[in-house]
């Protein structure tokens, strides 16, 4: 029998919707304020296992001192990182100048560029002169001031941005310090009779959370040894470098695809480099891409993130595009978690999908995922 929609409950689910765009207007609006502790929090969320094995496991004596020691462990991990893909990049752009001026030389018979840009303004001075006097000039001028304040506002809010990522780190430092009284005890804020409901609902998305970031992070680690590999067989330029960046950007799924735009910039260099055929050196880079999609998407994925959770990428997509269209970068920040509470609710109490499983037996639960 269908169940009968008093006034009171109406009345109540009207409230909840009013309530919960209040708060994403809230959200939105003060977003700037909330925008250091989200990512504060997600990377403690991330960094608290290491500092756990700091502390318990390493038997560092309190958690400010293991608190140190990770981040100093985490820096020096991505200042190596960054060394592998900084000065092979350099290198590269130091031979795309000699390159450029070495087809100047060949090319115009230029022999010393300065001196042939003097040579050209004394030829031209009064060409020069004419157009500084010019209407098209002075209107061009002023157009051009507001983008230079521009310039200096965003200028001003770099700084801004150093201040916020202090501040981030500061709050990443207190909320590790008591990681685990925040997290046994968020769920105060909310009345005693509604604490059931929510403990359930946030440990589905924990365990969510917590299958997809393992199951995402042990993906890309693959495809980029994967990268490094391919890149290393065709002696491609900045192999390590680039499969590394890969790997990296493969954390958001499929998000790797935009390294084919440095990809072709470094077949370019290699092809001016060393006079091979630059379609040749590009198809080669292009098959290793292929290559490894197909294993990463034909045996990597199925066999991790199939056991991990069953999210699939283009939702995560939808929902990163969604939230950010909502709430600007914080949802960018929100969005994993405040998808995976929406679909935990959907699963748990809509279709009751959750309940079910676990009320099977383990053996049955695992032979349906």
């Amino acid at each position: 029998m269908q169940e009968k929609i008093t006034f009171d409950k109406f009345i109540r689910w009207a409230g909840v919707a009013a309530l919960v765009i209040l708060v994403l207007l809230a959200i939105d609006h003060l977003s700037s304020v909330l925008l250091p502790f989200a990512i504060a929090w997600l990377l403690a969320y991330l960094l608290y296992p290491v500092v756990k094995f700091v502390q318990y496991k390493m038997r560092v004596p309190t958690r400010a001192l293991s608190i140190v020691v990770t981040l100093v462990a985490v820096i020096a991990v991505i200042a190596f990182v960054v060394w592998l893909i900084i000065p092979p990049m350099i290198e590269q752009f130091q031979k795309l100048g000699s390159l450029v001026t070495k087809y100047i030389h060949a090319e115009a018979h230029i022999d010393s560029i300065p001196n042939a840009i003097q040579q050209w303004m004394q030829e031209n001075q009064r060409e020069i002169e004419r157009f500084f006097r010019s209407k098209d000039f002075t209107e061009g001028l002023q157009k051009a001031m507001p983008q230079v304040f521009s310039v200096l506002g965003q200028t001003a809010s770099v700084v801004i941005s150093i201040v916020a990522s202090l501040i981030t780190l500061l709050y990443m430092f207190f909320i590790l310090l008591d990681y685990e009284y925040l997290t046994e005890n968020w769920i105060k804020i909310f009345p005693k009779k509604s604490r059931p409901f929510w403990r359930e609902l946030m440990g589905d998305v924990e365990r969510e959370l917590n299958n997809y970031i393992r199951g995402q992070s042990l993906v890309a680690l693959t495809m980029g040894i994967l990268f490094c590999i391919g890149f290393t067989i065709i002696d491609f330029p900045m192999a390590i470098g680039l499969g590394i960046l890969i790997g990296i950007m493969d954390l958001v799924p499929y998000l790797h695809t935009f390294a084919l735009i440095p990809t072709a910039l470094l077949a370019l260099l290699k092809a001016a480099d060393t006079g091979q055929n630059f379609w040749l050196i590009l198809l080669a880079a292009v098959a290793v891409f292929a290559i490894v999609q197909v294993i990463i998407d034909m045996i990597v994925t199925p066999k991790i993130m199939g056991k991990a959770m069953r999210l699939n990428p283009a939702i995560l997509l939808l929902s990163l595009s969604v939230w950010g269209a909502l709430l600007g970068f914080i949802g960018l920040i929100i969005a994993l978690p405040l998808t995976t509470l929406l679909i935990a609710y959907y699963q748990r109490y809509v279709t009751k999908e959750q309940q079910e499983e676990e009320n099977l037996p383990e053996n049955l639960v695992e032979s349906k995922k």
